[in-house]
């Protein structure tokens, strides 16, 4: 049995969640780096720390994350933070600014297939991680779950005229951010009388491969949120919170 908490992070290669899983490892955890790449994870976690490791992980490929659990159980005995940060944005050409990716989100034009696409990985892939990795953390002292989520999701925001990204709101990324946080709600609800937390996390709009590096925040601001909310071994569940603090959902 493993000493140290054991924290997985997917979508862990690069970006926010290879900062998220640096920070961790900082604070003294073992962290698996979850990438669908192996090759490109054994860097990443080469870069986390020496207590990172590597595991392949497609959250859109149930046979990859029972493999992963089954792994995590052999070799690690024990799962105490769940960070679901694995996300795309769009499923259309590489290299597309920001706004051709709003524009073709929009809700009269957006494809079925980029949609399918994205809900694929940002929504069911975090419902899949999350039921197969559901028994270890059942394990864990004060498990935690933390969902990556974005203020572009949340209904409240967007349904008030004065919100300054409420033009954005299309039925591709930010729809399944809406989806993303009905699905921690859910969880958190479920589970509350037990020993997980449940919660969303935003980072802010953090420069990263998402949005074609148009983020107005750096990796290391973003990540701060996410990591907090996996290091609060004592805080609430089911809550919606970005870097100043709650968002509504």
């Amino acid at each position: 049995m493993q000493d140290n908490l054991v924290a997985l992070v997917s979508g862990a290669n690069q970006g926010i969640g290879l900062q998220i899983a640096k920070d961790l490892t900082a604070h003294g955890y073992t962290v698996l780096v979850g990438s669908r790449n192996l090759e490109k994870g054994e860097a990443a976690a080469q870069e986390a720390g020496a207590d990172a490791h590597a595991i392949q992980l497609d959250v859109t490929d149930q046979a990859s994350i029972t493999a992963a659990a089954e792994r995590i159980r052999k070799e690690f005995g024990r799962l105490d933070v769940l960070v679901n940060n694995a996300a795309i944005s769009h499923a259309g050409e590489s290299g597309r600014s920001l706004q051709e990716m709003l524009e073709s989100s929009r809700a009269s034009v957006a494809s079925l297939d980029e949609v399918r696409a994205v809900f694929e990985t940002n929504v069911f892939g975090v419902l899949a991680l999350t039921q197969t990795m559901l028994p270890l953390l059942r394990e864990a002292p004060a498990a935690r779950i933390v969902n990556v989520s974005s203020g572009v999701g949340s209904l409240t925001l967007n349904s008030d005229p004065s919100y300054p990204y409420r033009a954005g709101f299309g039925v591709v990324y930010a729809a399944s951010k809406t989806a993303l946080n009905a699905i921690t709600l859910s969880f958190a609800i479920e589970l509350e009388a037990t020993n997980i937390k449940v919660n969303a996390a935003s980072p802010g709009f953090t420069a990263t491969a998402l949005n074609n590096f148009e983020g107005t925040e750096t990796i290391e601001q973003g990540a701060r949120n996410p990591v907090r909310v996996a290091l609060d071994a004592d805080g609430p569940t089911g809550t919606f919170s970005g870097p100043n603090g709650p968002l509504p959902w």
